[in-house]
């Protein structure tokens, strides 16, 4: 007689492929989107800015680079602007950037443990959380990992292709933002430390990266000589301190900081070290996948199974960028916000192999069902507190910010003094103007804080020729710049509403209103 199969985990009794990494990315990009989009009545400050940015193409805006802001408007035709769309576009590129790290996984260990990487790294906030706000750091994410995957199989293949597809890459993180240039700089590290500029074909595939690279980022590179290089201008500004001690203490910040958004991670690993402290490595009623479990309390750690060059690679190109980021700010005494760490941990889930160990099937399993718990109460938890919570307690924050409230009392006056005439324009600061053009139409337009090297969206000075709806808030976190308030004071027809925030117990917006009629050029030619 025929020995019994051994009962097996269905999902996981052969070795995972893409299918199942795709499965786990879209049930994270549809959690964390549609939590975001029920509790959200607005999206984040940096979300908004892209919905107004994406008004037109160009090559460079005065704060950063441009390819957010061309994704963004590829975004706005397809779906318009609804206040959702910020946190789909931020999941999406989170879900891009742990495909990478899926791929460089493959590449370097077993399917099993790819994707276990993958996982782990996922609950950190960059790629959950945080991975809501559709931002330059949060674009950036995968335009990194696919640059450090590019890399890899360029230095162990040798490939042209490889070479200039991680050129082309490089320069689309560069246009996406020029803190790239800190992840180029580990890529540099290594390459030193495992003596591969010492080989003729890695430096042949150097210059084939290098043309790659400035073919991509030419266009943008003529635009910054053109605008006297503003973005450059706007990071300098980002970096100062105000002094060493200033300084210092935004380092100790910024590093507890990186701490906490790390903490997920750390948490799935001490929850997986008291599941196999109590239940061993056996899955309950069934085998793992046929592996045998004598002796598995003595089996290596997962880090100890790659090879020994990908192991420094994971931790020099890993590691670097946020060591040299620190070393730069104690010497320089410079500046240093959380959030620009956003892609200085994509291989930290690669580090927890190293807490691992025991039969893979069993593992991935358990990694995989406290991962998606993580999602899932990190999820529930911050919609909640975003949502109904800061709605019941008065809170006023921007994901309660009455948007449609503010454009419905905006478009009620420009109609009572414009009737027939389309509202095009809102001469506001970002934040406010772009809550009320977004609820107006999809050719609504901001003349952010009535400058138009912010607004490039408009000809110079045609912003007002067919008339606009000026607006600010002294309680709404839209103070007005000057010219918006010389505008207002010269304005024609004007007042002041109230707008309750967050609720009965919250504040009350106070929407100063004007309304700047058409000219008799535009009136001519209607």
């Amino acid at each position: 007689m025929l020995p019994a199969a051994l009962p097996k985990i269905p999902l996981l009794a052969r070795p995972p492929g893409a299918a199942l990494a795709l499965l786990c990315l879209l049930g994270m990009v549809t959690l964390w989107t549609v939590l975001c989009a029920l509790s959200h009545t607005a999206p984040d400050l940096d979300g908004m800015e892209e919905l107004v940015w994406a008004a037109s193409l160009e090559l460079g805006y005065t704060k950063h680079p441009p390819l957010p802001s061309w994704f963004m408007h590829l975004a706005t035709e397809l779906l318009g602007r609804p206040v959702w769309l910020p946190f789909l576009m931020g999941q999406l590129f989170s879900a891009l950037g742990l495909w990478f790290v899926w791929k460089l996984g493959r590449e370097i260990t077993t399917p099993h443990r790819a994707l276990i990487a993958m996982l782990l790294v996922s609950v950190t906030a960059y790629f959950s959380l945080r991975g809501t706000i559709y931002n330059h750091n949060t674009a950036q994410l995968w335009s990194i990992t696919a640059s450090i995957w590019l890399y890899h199989r360029a230095l162990r293949g040798g490939r042209m292709r490889d070479w200039a597809l991680l050129g082309a890459v490089g320069g689309l993180a560069m246009l996406t933002k020029y803190s790239a240039l800190i992840q180029f700089a580990a890529f540099f590290l290594y390459a030193l430390r495992c003596g591969a500029l010492r080989r003729p074909d890695v430096w042949r595939g150097i210059a084939v990266a290098t043309a790659a690279f400035l073919i991509v980022l030419s266009p943008h590179l003529w635009w910054l000589d053109q605008h006297d290089f503003e973005p450059l201008r706007y990071a300098d500004a980002s970096l100062a301190a105000g002094g060493r001690a200033a300084a210092l203490k935004d380092l100790l910040d910024f590093t507890l900081d990186q701490a906490g958004r790390l903490a997920p991670m750390a948490l799935a690993l001490a929850a997986w070290t008291l599941w196999r402290k109590r239940r061993g490595d056996r899955a309950p009623g069934h085998a793992a996948n046929d592996e045998q479990f004598a002796g598995a309390a003595a089996a290596p750690r997962y880090w100890f199974d790659l090879a020994a060059e990908d192991r420094r690679f994971l931790l020099w190109v890993g590691l670097a960028p946020f060591f040299s980021t620190v070393l730069i700010s104690v010497v320089l005494g410079s500046r240093l916000e959380a959030s620009w760490g956003s892609t200085f941990f994509v291989l930290f889930g690669f580090y927890g192999l190293g807490w691992l160990r025991g039969p893979e099937t069993v593992q991935l399993r358990r990694v995989l069902i406290l991962t998606i718990a993580l999602h899932v109460v990190m999820a529930v938890g911050y919609a909640a507190a975003r949502g109904p919570i800061a709605q019941m307690t008065g809170h006023a924050s921007r994901s309660t910010y009455p948007g449609p409230e503010l454009a419905a009392q905006a478009l009620r006056h420009w109609q009572d003094h414009q009737p027939g005439r389309p509202l095009r324009v809102v001469v506001s600061n970002t934040w406010l103007g772009g809550n009320i053009a977004v609820h107006i139409s999809p050719d609504t337009r901001v003349w952010i804080d009535a400058s138009d090297e912010q607004s490039p969206w408009f000809a110079p000075g045609a912003a007002l020729r067919c008339g606009a709806l000026l607006a600010y808030s002294e309680q709404g976190r839209a103070a007005p710049a000057p010219a918006v308030q010389a505008l207002y004071d010269a304005a024609p027809w004007k007042g002041v509403d109230e707008v309750p925030w967050s609720g009965p117990k919250g504040k009350v917006i106070d929407l100063h209103w004007a309304v700047l009629p058409a000219t008799p050029d535009c009136l001519k030619a209607d």
